[in-house]
This record gives C-alpha cells, structure tokens and sequence, in this order.
C-alpha cells in the first residue's frame, strides 16, 4: 500500500519544533504588550481619578455614573464597573513613585495578579516582593494567593524550601493568565468571539429600540446591567420590567446557535436578579435567552423553580403556564423585534 504520506527531509521534526516556539514566542510577547498596554491605561485611570477626588467631590455616585459612562463608550470592554475603578484608584495610590507602572514587576502582572496584591496585603513592601516572584516563576493567581496566605516572605531563606521552584509547567501559569484574561481580550476588541459581540451589540440595541413588539407594559431597567456579586462583575444584556405581573425579565443574546452553557449563564442571571434585585411582594423573575441566526431564532425560557430554590427550570414558551405566556413576549414577537439581520451595522 502506497503511503499518502510525502517523504520528509530528516530535520522536519526540529524545524517544525523550532518554528512552533517562534510562533508560541512571538504570540507571548505580543500578549504581555497589550497587557502591559492595559494596566499603565488602568494605572492612569486610576490616578486620574485620585486627583480628582482630591479636589473635588467624586464620590461613589460620580464614579457609578462614570463607570456607567465608559462602558457605553467602550461597551465591548468589561473592565469598567465602579469597583473596578475603585480598584484603579488603589492600584495608582499603592503604585505612586517615580518610576512607571511598565517598570514595576505589576507592569508585567496580569490585573487579576495586581488586583490579588491590593486585596491581600497592605504593606508595599511586600507587594513589591510578591509582584516580583510572581513574575520571576510565572505563579498563576491562585498560586500567589496561596505563597500570601502561607506567608512565604516569612519562610523564604529561614530554610531550604522549593515552595519558590518552578514545578513542571508551572513556569507558563502567568503566560497563560495574560492570554486568557477576558479584560486583555476585551481591551483589544479582537477576542475569538469579536464578531459575535459585534452582532449581539446590534441585537441587544434592536431589541431596546422595539420593546414595544413585545406588547404594553414592559419597561427598559438597563442594557449591559452591571451585578456586584460579592466583589466579582456581571453584565446582563437587558433587563426589564414587566409591569402588570411585577416582575423582571432577564435578556440574553447570543449570536450564534443555542448551546447549553448559554441557558446556565441566563439561570445564573435570573437567580441572582431574584436575590438582590426582586422584592419579596413582585413575581419571579423570568429569563429569555435569544440565539440568533440569518436562517433560525431560538428562543428559550427560564423560570426560577419556586418548588427547587437551587435550581432553575428551563421551558420553552408552549410549556409555560397559561399566566406566565400571558406576560411576556412570544417567540415571533421576539423574532419581529429582530426582524432585520442584526449583523448590519445600519439596521442597529
């Protein structure tokens, strides 16, 4: 049998070896430019706005409006929540000597890194000396975490220890958290997902510029709503309030065909919009998940399992109570609503 194989030239091997470190090298450097890019933008964010609140008053408010502000300038960029720029302020204050940010070990950090630094240690001092290992053996986050814990500055040099070694693959963990981490991605505007977010963009605002297809009583809460839970940022496409049955309705748009992690991170919305948002008197809160397509539109409901209070249950809109279809917006209205290819740009 006749091999399809071409024959290969003896050193293919370790050229094909050497060639694949050029491409891995050359993608490192340029992912530690743009994140380096990233945290001096936030390190002058951050001291923009701790000169301003020492001569004015930018108080919390001032910062929700401006976080608030950013992200509809930049909507693709989920870096701008007023915590967020809380954390900017701090990481300027703690990071204010007279050399650049691109110079300190933080420069060459990831912001979960920097961020990790400012919420576990109060000394800078110590900052520094994390930050610097931190780069030295490439600690993954949670890895620099667990050395502040444990204390390693108190143990480093006491006795012999490899706590500070590179373990096996180890030596990539902060190479990996720079190329993975949504906010650098985002700050580029050219993650994997960059067209997809494009045409949600165009659906979220077709669907808040036509809620009146979804019939009387629905009104606009906040498109991109920001959720705080417990320190950590959410943004819910479009949320809503339906009038006449006292409940919020959760909107998420996904561009491409249904998957199953799209419905969880709707249940995820939905439970948390219960629990910090729903008064105990209004209705529980309704989630529609939207995948669109230029040949289908799926549509999908979820309702909090009032007889399960850890799950939710997913129906679609022929299975839901006669009440519950009664107050939201069916399948065709949601079609109608994005009844032009939302990927055109001049039908946003």
């Amino acid at each position: 049998m006749t091999s399809l194989e071409p024959d290969l030239p003896g050193d293919y091997a370790a050229t094909l070896t050497a060639l694949k470190d050029l491409v891995g090298n050359a993608q490192y450097r340029a992912q530690r430019a743009v994140n380096t890019a990233m945290i001096e933008l936030y390190w002058n964010i951050g001291r923009t706005i701790a000169d301003r609140q020492s001569s004015e008053p930018w108080g919390s408010k001032v910062l929700e409006r401006l976080a608030q502000d950013l992200r509809n300038e930049f909507p693709h960029m989920k870096g701008f929540s007023r915590t967020n720029l809380y954390n900017m302020r701090a990481f300027a204050q703690a990071w204010n000597g007279p050399e650049p940010i691109v110079q300190t070990p933080s420069g060459q950090l990831s912001w979960s890194h920097n961020v990790a630094l400012l919420n576990k240690l109060d000394d800078h001092q110590l900052r520094v000396w994390y930050a610097s290992r931190a780069v030295q053996h490439g600690w993954s986050v949670s890895v620099l975490e667990h050395q502040i814990l444990t204390g390693l500055h108190t143990r480093s040099g006491a006795a012999p220890n490899n706590l500070e070694a590179r373990l096996p693959g180890e030596g990539t963990d902060l190479a990996r958290a720079i190329a993975k981490d949504p906010l650098v991605l985002d700050f580029l505007g050219l993650t994997e997902e960059a067209q997809e977010h494009a045409i949600e963009e165009a659906m979220t605002l077709r669907m808040a510029q036509t809620l009146a297809e979804f019939g009387p009583g629905f009104a606009f809460v906040g498109r991109q709503y920001h959720l705080d839970v417990d320190g950590d940022d959410f943004f819910i496409d479009l949320l809503l309030f339906h009038i006449p049955s006292d409940r919020y309705v959760v909107v998420e748009l996904k561009a491409g065909k249904f998957k199953p992690e799209h419905l969880g991170q709707l249940n995820f919305y939905v439970a948390a919009v219960d629990d910090m948002l729903r008064l105990p008197r209004q209705t529980a809160t309704v989630g529609i998940l939207v995948c669109g397509s230029r040949n289908e539109r799926t549509v999908r409901y979820a309702l909090d399992g009032s007889a399960q209070p850890l799950a939710v249950a997913s129906y679609t809109y022929e299975a839901l109570p006669v009440e519950e279809q009664s107050a939201l917006p069916s399948p065709a209205a949601i079609a109608a609503a994005l009844e032009h290819d939302p990927s055109t740009p001049g039908d946003a």
